[in-house]
């Protein structure tokens, strides 16, 4: 019997993280590593914490979550998603979105039962059933389908042992996002075999070109089996301030709470607070952030698809170019790392996010314009390097 148990020993640290230290190594070092708005957190929303401070607002709050917050977010669904949460029951607040996870796997899952996962997918996602006791089954996900699920996959690697499937749309580390078509599918594919979605949205907001978000939720007879996870996080710039909250079905949401009082009891009430300002104030801060994230996904989907040896396609939305290396005949390891060392730029490699990323490196463009371009240009000289040594006559 070992000091650290099966699953303390089972969870793989991020490669996200892993490259954030390598970077720090580096002068002069150009990161498009870590996930994080470059935005600072709306003025508004942060005056709003601070009067909540002032006028003492820093109690316990219920354990899942103050009504007023619980209240905006069940009026904000019916208005995004077209669909009636109770929000005394089918609603929870959370320490974040990654906490939204780990509640709801714990909630759901019996040891070993199975969760599909797709492949290449956000690193800490494998994870969470991993901590509840259960499986990740590892499911691949293609380029030429945007990066999301292929029934016909899917149906590869479903057995009696599972339980749910994650979706993540838009998606880190791919910027895809799925399709009215893809959805249909993929409910039926559920109902079929009676599974729980799990539904990560944290990137709701952050799509692009006029697309229609989706979520499994809107479809008919999805409620009942769909648990929406979403956070503050990205779209408010909120990142370090740690609020998430879940929709679902009311036995679901009432295990995370009892979860929840055994975690961390609730989330700070100041902060639940700022999220109610969030959600009830204009959304223009909203809006700007996105176009800005728009204007910086075309400056990368452009270069990248200019340099000879790279590809990829256009993200839809989050803040991620997943990146076709392939051509370079590196690993995604090997590419991230020389490149770190030759041009001082942080890339993520494909492979830290499930071994069909193999071949790919991710770029977050969450970093200001003349970042992006600079950027670009040392991976420009990077890549016309290696290239050019891969076709030179070898005597």
């Amino acid at each position: 019997m070992g000091r650290v148990s099966k699953a303390g020993r089972a969870v793989e640290r991020s490669k996200i993280r892993e490259m954030k230290e390598l970077c720090e190594q580096f002068d002069n070092v150009i990161s498009f590593a870590i996930g994080e708005p470059d935005f600072i957190t709306p003025q508004h929303i942060i005056d709003s914490a601070i009067d909540a401070l002032k006028k003492g607002r820093t109690k316990y709050a219920p354990n899942a979550g103050i009504p007023e917050l619980r209240q905006a977010i069940a009026e904000r669904l019916k208005r995004t998603h077209g669909v009636s949460y109770e929000w005394s029951k089918e609603i929870i607040i959370t320490g974040s979105g990654m906490d939204n996870l780990r509640l709801v796997f714990q909630a759901i899952l019996d040891p070993e039962d199975e969760v599909l996962i797709p492949d290449p997918t956000w690193s800490n996602h494998p994870n969470h059933p991993i901590l509840a006791a259960g499986k990740s089954v590892m499911t691949p996900v293609y380029e030429k389908d945007g990066f999301m699920y292929d029934v016909s996959v899917l149906e590869q690697h479903v057995t009696d042992r599972t339980k749910a499937v994650l979706l993540n749309s838009p998606s880190n580390p791919t910027g895809g996002a799925i399709t009215g078509e893809q959805l249909t599918t993929f409910c039926d594919f559920c109902k079929r075999h009676d599974l729980i979605v799990v539904s990560d949205e944290v990137y709701e907001q952050i799509i692009y070109d006029g697309l229609k978000f989706y979520s499994p939720a809107m479809v008919e007879g999805m409620k009942e089996r769909v648990v929406v996870c979403n956070s503050f996080s990205k779209t408010y710039a909120m990142t370090g301030w740690r609020l998430g909250y879940a929709a679902g079905p009311a036995d679901i949401i009432h295990g995370m709470e009892i979860l929840n009082e055994n975690s961390i009891s609730c989330v700070n009430t100041f902060v639940q607070l700022a999220g109610v300002t969030a959600l009830t104030s204009s959304q223009d801060c909203v809006s700007e952030m996105v176009k800005s994230y728009q204007r910086r996904r075309d400056l990368v989907y452009n270069a990248v698809n200019e340099i000879r040896g790279l590809s990829c396609i256009r993200p839809k939305g989050a803040m991620y170019a997943f990146v076709n290396i392939q051509e370079t005949e590196l690993s995604s390891e090997e590419f991230a790392k020389n490149l770190i060392v030759q041009k001082q730029i942080c890339v993520v490699p494909g492979s830290g996010f499930g071994s069909a990323g193999e071949g790919f490196v991710r770029i977050c463009y969450a970093v200001s314009d003349e970042d992006i371009a600079e950027g670009m240009k040392r991976i420009r000289e990077y890549v016309d390097e290696l290239m050019a040594l891969a076709t030179s006559p070898r005597l």
